[in-house]
């Protein structure tokens, strides 16, 4: 997927991607999908709250290891 994304990119540079169904509110993957450039999820209305905190968290999560990151080279 990630192959993908990039080249679809590499010749579209505002190419959306995203995944429906199940999988689109599955928090499992969704650290996976955000790292591999992924723009949106499209899910059933009950699992759309608990697949946004989960969403929010791996950008707070993600954020802070780039923090981490900063200090350790200073």
């Amino acid at each position: 997927m990630q192959w993908a994304i990039e080249r679809g990119r590499g010749s579209r540079p505002k190419f959306k991607v995203g995944i429906c169904g199940e999988h689109g509110g599955d928090t499992e993957n969704l650290k996976f999908r955000h790292r591999i450039g992924m723009d949106y999820a499209s899910a059933s209305p009950f699992r759309v709250p608990i697949s946004r905190l989960a969403a929010a968290q791996v950008v707070v999560q993600e954020k802070l290891e780039i923090k981490k990151r900063g200090k350790k080279k200073g």
